[in-house]
């Protein structure tokens, strides 16, 4: 029988999570319904292989935006992973948990019991981390979380430039002080990806109170305003996965606002529009459309030690088998290794810029930018005040929704972009890479005035691949919100909603982590527990925000 206690749409990082906590004490069945294949191959378990599944319709459900407006109308790639492990699966491994600070935002905003004392010991329950700030982290969860080796000197070299730049180093960045330069974490255990398929996913698996229904979710089923099931669609055949306790919804800031404006849940004029019955009329699904957008700053090496060097086919036939037989080498990391989270102004409280280092001048889809040695930050603003929304196409579940990010929008990113790019030439310009230091690959040392360095943010900004808040999480009274703080769908009975969808507003780095938090605090609200006892432990905020940016 298709049918179990708690029924889960969605494989990926919080999918995941729940599927393992609600499935742990043995006393209630969990079905996890997913679209997507197997996670097994080396293109998805390599980490440095990252950009290549991203761009695989196998694991990419292949949305794109619609023309965005204030970027010369270019269209960007949406990838979102179509995988067992979700996007946890295609993503970059970077693990970030956010800024305390974002988590007390999402608490002012309505989300109560979301402030950091509360989700601190969430992401403590969920983390093994290696070398982390005692107290801070956890050391026994199911999430392996490392750093990388280092091994290259130009991710010293950046550190080093920083601290010459007057900025603060970090040790820990998910521990008590995430402002400063430092090393980067990384979901890499053991050599391969730790995506939250093989952290939750696959444990969960080995109980007898768990299964994996294969099939493409079409709407929820909703009678006398209570959720009852899932239709789904499986080998062309429909049929509906039944739900005895409650169906929950964590299929990403993109199909989970879709899934409910397919069930009547969503803003009434466009559900009737589509001639879709109204259930709950609640005008916030898929409004409050977030994301990270970011540049490429690249700068030409002059020593050849950057990954130009293994960018033919004989090294990476070399990389790949060092890999498949010993989990080793270049192959068993992301290149991700160093870090910075840094205040734009003075007057900024907490971080809201973020760096990632590579040694090599390359684009996510893997190809080389320069025919030459470099290095390059990715580096762009955490907190735009832009904001997008998901429409629906069509009432046909299998059209792609409209996307619109409506990225720099608002006038204030583009300020807080251009001042991006002329801190990164402050860091690079430091004396600790003036070993490597070769011409400025991009934007060119040509791009200088306000106007230049618009136009080149506006043909070369880049989505970090961040979507969130489009079920956005708050009061139940508050017309906008979505889902109450535990996680429950305002006016329908049974429904939930627990991935990156339900965040007020966009956390500070990379999403995987805040999205796997999401599940684990979810399980407990569903499962009608208390909440781990709140931290009382204080973040570090930097003496001098008010005077100064470093």
């Amino acid at each position: 029988m298709l049918e179990a206690d708690y029924v889960i749409i969605g494989s990926g990082s919080a999918g995941s999570a729940l599927a393992y906590r609600l499935s742990e004490d043995g006393r209630h069945s969990v079905i996890v319904i997913e679209y997507g294949g197997s996670d097994y191959g080396p293109l998805i378990q390599m980490p440095s292989a990252l950009s290549i599944p991203l761009n695989m319709s196998l694991y990419d459900w292949g949305f794109a935006s619609e023309p965005e407006p204030h970027l010369g109308g270019r269209v960007l790639a949406t990838p979102r992973g179509k995988v067992l492990g979700g996007s946890s699966s295609i993503n970059g491994m970077v693990y970030v948990r956010g800024h305390a600070r974002d988590f007390d935002h999402w608490a002012e905003q309505g989300a109560a019991g979301w402030a950091f004392a509360d989700v601190l010991p969430y992401f403590k329950r969920m983390e093994n981390v290696e070398g982390g700030e005692a107290g801070w982290r956890g050391t026994d969860g199911p999430l392996h979380v490392q750093r990388g080796p280092r091994r290259n000197p130009l991710y010293a070299a950046f550190v080093d430039a920083g601290k010459q730049a007057g900025f603060e180093l970090t040790a820990d960045y998910n521990g008590s002080k995430q402002e400063g330069f430092g090393a980067m974490e990384q979901t890499i255990h053991r050599g391969r990806r730790w995506s939250a398929a093989n952290a939750y996913l696959r444990p969960a698996f080995k109980r007898k109170n768990v299964s994996l229904v294969s099939g493409f979710a079409r709407r929820v089923v909703i009678e006398n305003q209570r959720a009852t099931g899932v239709e789904i669609e499986a080998r062309k055949t429909i049929q509906v996965v039944k739900a005895r306790r409650e169906v929950i919804v964590a299929a990403s800031a993109i199909n989970s606002p879709k899934l409910l404006m397919l069930s009547g849940i969503g803003p009434a004029a466009e559900l009737r529009r589509h001639g879709i019955d109204v259930v709950a009329d609640r005008p916030g699904v898929g409004r409050n459309l977030q994301d990270h957008l970011e540049l490429y700053i690249q700068q030409e090496s002059l020593q050849p030690i950057t990954l130009y060097s293994v960018f033919n086919p004989i090294s990476k036939a070399l990389i790949g088998a060092q890999w498949l037989f010993f989990k080793t080498g270049l192959g068993a990391t992301n290149h991700f290794e160093a870090a910075a989270f840094v205040r734009s102004a003075a007057g900024v409280d907490y971080p809201d810029m973020q760096y990632h280092f590579i040694p090599a001048a390359v684009r996510y889809d893997g190809k080389a930018a320069a025919n030459s040695h470099g290095f390059q930050a990715h580096v762009g603003p955490m907190r735009s005040k832009s904001r997008g929304a998901i429409a629906l196409r069509s009432p046909d579940p299998w059209a792609k929704p409209e996307i619109r990010f409506n990225y720099m929008s608002h006038p204030d990113d583009w300020r807080d972009f251009r001042h991006a790019i002329r801190l990164t030439r402050d860091i690079f310009g430091q004396a600790a890479f003036d070993p490597y230091r070769g011409r400025e690959l991009s934007p060119g040392s040509a791009v200088q005035s306000d106007d230049e360095l618009d136009a080149f943010i506006r043909q070369h900004a880049e989505s970090a691949y961040h979507p969130c808040g489009t079920c956005r999480m708050g009061s139940a009274a508050d017309p906008a919100s979505v889902v109450d703080p535990e996680c429950r769908v305002i006016g329908v009975e049974g429904l939930r909603v627990a991935d990156s969808s339900i965040f007020p507003r966009i956390t500070n780095g990379n999403l995987n982590a805040p999205s796997i938090m999401t599940g684990e605090k979810a399980a407990d609200h569903v499962l009608g527990r208390t909440p781990l006892s709140p931290s009382n432990q204080e973040p570090w905020i930097n003496p001098r925000w008010r005077e100064s940016d470093r």
